[in-house]
């Protein structure tokens, strides 16, 4: 059975049930048009001018280290890029030399937005005509608190166009976080060490930083699909707009503080955060090898050992980019099929807040004392309290979609203030034991005397 994301925004479902399952019988999709497929192309030719730009800027005036690290930053965000839409598109079983030529002067985006776009004009010319493939497609709907699982007819041409959405969201998050956030963060680097603000310079930050955002947004979004595949999942936009305070403020102010952290200890600084990123990326390994699974064989067809390998590693190097800057709302998990754990673990989020956090106030606190005077013409403990605070605030983002806006909150066996309060009680029964041996200590002696 084919799957496709695209669906209509409301079910429109005929009271026609099949006879042996409570089936609903929807409409057939609409299809929209690929304003993300798009705004995406347009993030990564922006991000790739401005950087090529800042490349020939720096080339110009002899700054060589950071010619080469923008250079290097933009290389493999791009060379990323062009084989997650390979790998998605399955080109290299097909005979598609343009496209392949394409990817390879690192345009791939491009002749696949050229491509999406055709297919929605031919869809558009074709409106109202029954296509002769056609495909069923069943998700489960919450209506009123109850669940109905709803069936609607896909046509090939409506899948074809989803699978490139499909495809350019996950382009999305690997230019995000494996080339837009490093790109970002020595951008500022730059910036603060030289105390210069070219227009270029910051036409390159701000194409970074709405790309990081965006990324971080798509992230949450395609963590809700993989978690709950079986389910029709609408967001509306009070839940897009806290999910973008959230990820800007979170993301924002933990790059800031990388930026003043290194930017004080210079040198220094790298075995730290190198240390940091090391410990992210070997996690979900050790945790596979200590359970003693196999490696699974079927993450896609015709993959020899080799290269379920390799795409294991770059989902590993993806996830530790993804975590290094902001969570990632999924666990790896290399020992199952779908490379991820499905349930809602609380302890996970709150332990990968509690050490940013605590990393954070370390790295501020660094900078307070130890930062040059020089970096900044602005009070560093106010700088150093506001970045805590912004953290802070988008934490309590996090926790208010999580409580009151998640689409499927509802079947959550515990939310998030159930956690909090498993979390208290465990604190306040042991202090109500420490406090009451005490009075029994007075009561034993007095019944002694």
């Amino acid at each position: 059975m084919d799957r496709v994301y695209e669906i209509p925004e409301e079910p429109n479902a005929d009271p026609i049930s099949s006879l042996e399952e409570d089936v609903i019988r929807g409409a057939n999709p609409r299809f929209t048009f690929p304003f993300g497929i798009l705004f995406s192309t347009f993030l990564y030719c922006g991000e790739a001018a401005s950087a090529l730009y800042m490349v020939r800027v720096y080339r110009k005036n002899s700054e060589t280290y950071w010619m080469t690290y923008t250079f290097s930053f933009f290389m493999f965000s791009s060379i990323m890029v062009q084989l997650t839409l390979i790998f998605v598109h399955r080109d290299l079983a097909k005979d598609k030399p343009l496209s392949l030529f394409m990817h390879l002067i690192l345009l791939g985006p491009v002749i696949r937005c050229l491509e999406a776009m055709i297919k929605y004009l031919t869809l558009w010319k074709k409106e109202g005509q029954e296509e002769p493939y056609v495909s069923l497609t069943r998700k489960k709907m919450l209506i009123n608190g109850e669940e109905v699982l709803i069936e609607w007819e896909v046509g090939h041409s409506i899948r074809t166009l989803a699978m490139h959405r499909n495809a350019y969201k996950r382009m999305s998050q690997i230019q995000a976080f494996l080339g837009s956030v490093p790109q970002l963060t020595y951008q500022l680097y730059v910036t603060l060490i030289s105390a210069e603000v070219p227009l270029g310079r910051v036409v390159l930050m701000v194409f970074s930083l709405i790309s990081v955002t965006y990324g971080a947004t798509l992230c949450n979004m395609l963590a809700i699909q993989i978690k709950y595949d079986e389910y029709k999942i609408r967001l509306g936009p009070l839940e897009v707009l806290c999910i973008t305070i959230w990820r800007t403020l979170e993301i924002t102010s933990r790059l800031l503080i990388l930026v003043l952290f290194s930017a004080t200890l210079k040198l220094k600084a790298v075995p730290f955060l190198l240390l940091n990123f090391l410990i992210i990326l070997f996690e979900p390994w050790v945790k596979f090898w200590r359970s003693g699974a196999q490696m699974p064989n079927n993450i896609e067809k015709n993959f020899s050992r080799v290269g379920t390998l390799v795409v294991l590693i770059s989902v590993t190097v993806l996830y530790a980019g993804i975590n290094f800057s902001c969570w990632s709302a999924l666990q790896l998990k290399l020992a199952d099929r779908d490379l991820v754990e499905k349930g809602q673990n609380w302890g996970h989020m709150g332990l990968h807040y509690s050490v940013r956090l605590v990393e954070n106030v370390i790295m501020v606190l660094v900078f307070k004392f130890f930062g040059v005077k020089v970096l900044l013409n602005y009070c560093h403990s106010l700088i150093a309290l506001q970045l805590i605070i912004a953290y802070l605030v988008s934490i309590g983002f996090m926790l208010l979609f999580f409580q009151y806006l998640h689409p499927l909150r509802s079947l959550f066996t515990h939310n998030v203030v159930d956690y909090l309060h498993c979390v208290c009680c465990h604190w306040h029964p042991r202090g109500r034991v420490e406090n009451l041996e005490p009075s029994f200590d007075v009561e034993a002696r007095q019944s002694i005397v």
